[in-house]
């Protein structure tokens, strides 16, 4: 599938950012974020994000991240940004110097969900593959963009006709960091039809 860095749009353009045609670097602002209300009951929407618009009903968009953060929940990662209450985004947040929360978020009219698994401090790079079959979509994780592990299956309430998706990254906290995003490519989906249960006859 074509890709084209350029095709791509900001919403909330960050102050400090470089793009070329193989590497977006965002130098995040402190206090940024995405989360809506559930469990912390505040709602944050100020991160910025480097979207594209398609209509494509099946794809998938790989990208890989490298990452400074220091801070506690320091993040970057991918995401689809409908508005401002139907999102989803996977990332690895920074914890503290043991280890960090590799994870996703699903928002859904309003509500955040946070599914996440602790990894090593260490790791600062990892590549995710976001894939599309129509309203439902899949979010993976890699180490070496070659072998993909599952992160989340989701049904994403107002994404079935044109959606849009890519890049972001923030410091919710006082804090600022380097994201570095290159080997971005759209391609056929990847993720496969389903070929067990068959589906309840309506």
């Amino acid at each position: 599938m074509n890709f084209d860095i350029h095709d791509f749009h900001w919403i909330r353009e960050p102050e400090r950012f470089t793009m070329t045609d193989d590497k977006v670097e965002i130098i995040t602002k402190p206090h940024t974020d995405l989360w809506q209300r559930t469990y912390y009951h505040f709602r944050n929407d100020n991160a910025p994000v480097l979207q594209v618009e398609t209509n494509e009903k099946y794809f998938s968009f790989v990208v890989k991240t490298e990452f400074e953060s220091k801070h506690r929940f320091d993040q970057c990662g991918v995401v689809m940004y409908l508005d401002s209450e139907n999102w989803l985004k996977g990332s690895i947040e920074y914890e503290n110097e043991q280890f960090q929360h590799l994870g996703s978020v699903v928002t859904n009219n309003g509500y955040s969900d946070w599914a996440t698994t602790a990894i090593d401090a260490n790791i600062k790079s990892m590549w995710y593959r976001f894939s599309r079959r129509e309203d439902d979509y899949c979010v993976e994780c890699s180490t070496d963009g070659v072998n993909f592990s599952q992160m989340r299956i989701c049904h994403m309430w107002h994404g079935d006709g044109t959606i849009r998706f890519g890049i972001y990254a923030c410091s919710p906290e006082n804090s600022s960091f380097k994201a570095t995003f290159t080997n971005m490519a759209m391609t056929e989906c990847k993720w496969l039809a389903h070929d067990g249960q068959k589906p309840d006859e309506e």
